[in-house]
């Protein structure tokens, strides 16, 4: 009891707090997503996103090797493909030449070593911007998941070490570890976006693929018919149960600081690694804020990635990744 036990004995430095300390960030909590565009010598800027680029092959090999430099062991790989290769039934994403699947081979070949987790959805490959495929009105389900389980296995055949499904399809987990094992690859690891909630963060996510969902007249406007409602928690423990039992290695919560308490709920609920997105728009309001001096900019980046990982994320997807690492070096 007070004053026997006095609680800011152990809050009275730097050193000490540092001892006591709870929650560690080190670059082994990161995965490094990665935008990946065709041509050569291309580092663009993301308009919504300052700081973060497109990347074209010959210089996604380069960052590959300074992420590895910096200790930064996992990436995660996104395309921005052409409008002209795009169609309703991801055609494009089945391509053994196709953009993800050179951007692997380019990873591994730079970075052996280095994770290589890839995106397993249809709306970088989508006339309309849809996760799958689409048809009187509807996202068709287990027309897309069979789709999604060939492209997965195509990312694999090119080197990938984890897919991740991000299109929330039910049943696909099944689809893909099912055809996995059946073509012999049964060490490709899937990573599911198991709750991944319909959000309004997601904006400049999609303005660095283009891949926003289109607004034609009987074409779904939005993502809300098969990605969560986010007044749902215990939806949450549902889907990733049942990503668990079709073969999910590892689970994914996203978004991140809107969702703690779905991540603490999955982390207390499974025993798999719990992973969380923290996403473009997590990332684009901080930019904003502290570029117009409204927030501490580092400050502010190292509280949030502490309390994903205090909630209990056993690894975060984070465009703030390099940012933090060169930071806590």
């Amino acid at each position: 009891m007070y004053p026997l036990r006095r609680n800011r004995r152990l809050r009275q430095s730097d050193a000490i707090r540092s001892l006591v300390r709870e929650t560690i960030i080190t670059p082994n909590d990161f995965i490094v997503p990665l935008f990946v565009t065709e041509g050569k010598g291309i580092k663009e800027e993301i308009a919504s996103m300052p700081n973060y680029y497109r990347y074209s092959l010959d210089l996604l090999a380069v960052e590959a090797k300074e992420l590895w430099s910096l200790g930064l062991k996992s990436v995660l790989l996104f395309v921005k493909v052409s409008d002209s290769l795009k169609d309703n039934s991801g055609t494009e994403a089945l391509n053994v030449d196709g953009l993800m699947q050179r951007a692997i081979k380019t990873v591994k070949n730079a970075v052996p070593e280095m994770l290589v987790m890839t995106d397993v959805a249809l709306d970088p490959y989508s006339i309309y911007g849809h996760d799958g495929i689409v048809s009187g009105g509807k996202i068709l389900n287990d027309d897309s998941s069979a789709v999604l389980a060939e492209m997965a296995l195509s990312h694999a055949k090119a080197g990938a070490d984890i897919v991740a499904p991000s299109d929330m399809m039910d049943g696909r987990i099944f689809e893909m570890r099912t055809l996995l094992e059946d073509e012999g690859f049964y060490d490709t690891g899937i990573m599911s976006y198991s709750a991944k909630y319909a959000s309004a963060f997601y904006g400049p996510f999609r303005d660095a693929l283009d891949s926003a969902p289109v607004d034609i007249q009987d074409i779904p406007k939005d993502k809300q018919t098969y990605q969560m409602d986010y007044a749902n928690r215990d939806e949450a423990i549902r889907e990733t149960l049942m990503d668990i039992e079709e073969g999910a290695d590892i689970v994914m919560v996203k978004p991140g600081l809107c969702y703690l308490d779905i991540v603490r709920d999955i982390k207390n609920a499974v025993d798999v690694p719990v992973a969380v997105y923290q996403v473009s728009g997590e990332y684009a309001m901080l930019k904003a804020a502290a570029e117009r001096g409204w927030l501490n900019h580092d400050a502010v980046m190292m509280e949030q990635v502490t309390a994903i990982k205090r909630a209990g994320a056993s690894m975060m997807a984070s465009y703030f990744a390099k940012d933090v690492v060169k930071l806590i070096s």
